[in-house]
C-alpha cells in the first residue's frame, strides 16, 4: 500500500515537473502585480481540480477569439494607431496564454475544449459582428473592435475571477490575476480611445 502510494506520488510530481509554465505575471509587460506570486502558492502546486479544467478550456477559445479579432483589424488600412498599437498588444500577450493553457491541459490529460457552445460564453462576440468587423473600412473597423473588445475583456475578468474564487491549481490562478490586472487596464483605455474615435 505505501509503494502503491510512493508509485503515485512520483506520478504526480512527474506530470507536476511536465505542467510547470513560466510566470504570467507579465501579461502586460508589466513585471510588478499588486498581487504577489505566493499568493498562488498557498494550494499544492500539483493538484487541480475541475474548475482549472473548466477555466483553461474555456479561455483558449476566449483568447483565440481576440486573436482573431485583431489579426482582422491589423489587415486593414486607415485605422487610428491608438488602436493599432492595442490590437497588436493584446495578440502579443494572448497568443502565449493560449499556448501556456494548452499545456495544462495536455499534462492533465484532459481535452483541449469542453463540450459547449463557445457563443454563450462570457464576453464572446457573435459571428455576426465578427463579420461586421471584416466588411468594415478601417476607422469604423477601429470603433467596432475597441467597443466589441470591451464587452469581451469584461467576459475574460469574469471568467478569471471564477478561477481565482474556486481554482486549485496554481499557475492558472497567477494567469487569472493577470488577466484580471491586464484586461482592466486595456478596458480602460479602450474606453478612453472610444471617446475620440
Amino acid at each position: 500500500m505505501k509503494k502503491t502510494a510512493a508509485v503515485i506520488a512520483a506520478a504526480v510530481a512527474v506530470l507536476a515537473g511536465c505542467s510547470s509554465q513560466p510566470s504570467a505575471t507579465s501579461h502586460d509587460g508589466n513585471a510588478g502585480h499588486d498581487h504577489p506570486s505566493s499568493a498562488a502558492a498557498g494550494a499544492d502546486a500539483t493538484a487541480h481540480d475541475d474548475a482549472d479544467v473548466m477555466f483553461a478550456q474555456m479561455m483558449i477559445p476566449h483568447h483565440t477569439q481576440a486573436v482573431q479579432m485583431s489579426d482582422i483589424l491589423l489587415a486593414k488600412q486607415g485605422v487610428d494607431p491608438r488602436v493599432v498599437q492595442l490590437a497588436t498588444e493584446i495578440k502579443a500577450a494572448q497568443a502565449p496564454e493560449i499556448q501556456q493553457m494548452q499545456g495544462w491541459l495536455t499534462s492533465w490529460g484532459s481535452p483541449a475544449t469542453a463540450p459547449m457552445n463557445h457563443d454563450s460564453m462570457q464576453g464572446m462576440v457573435s459571428e455576426k459582428d465578427i463579420e461586421a468587423l471584416r466588411n468594415a473600412p478601417g476607422p469604423e473597423a477601429a470603433k467596432l473592435y475597441v467597443t466589441q473588445m470591451i464587452a469581451h475583456h469584461e467576459g475574460a475578468i469574469t471568467m478569471a475571477q471564477d478561477e481565482i474564487a474556486t481554482g486549485q491549481y496554481g499557475p492558472a490562478i497567477e494567469l487569472s490575476h493577470a488577466i484580471v490586472d491586464s484586461q482592466q487596464k486595456e478596458i480602460d483605455t479602450m474606453k478612453a480611445i472610444l471617446q475620440t474615435l
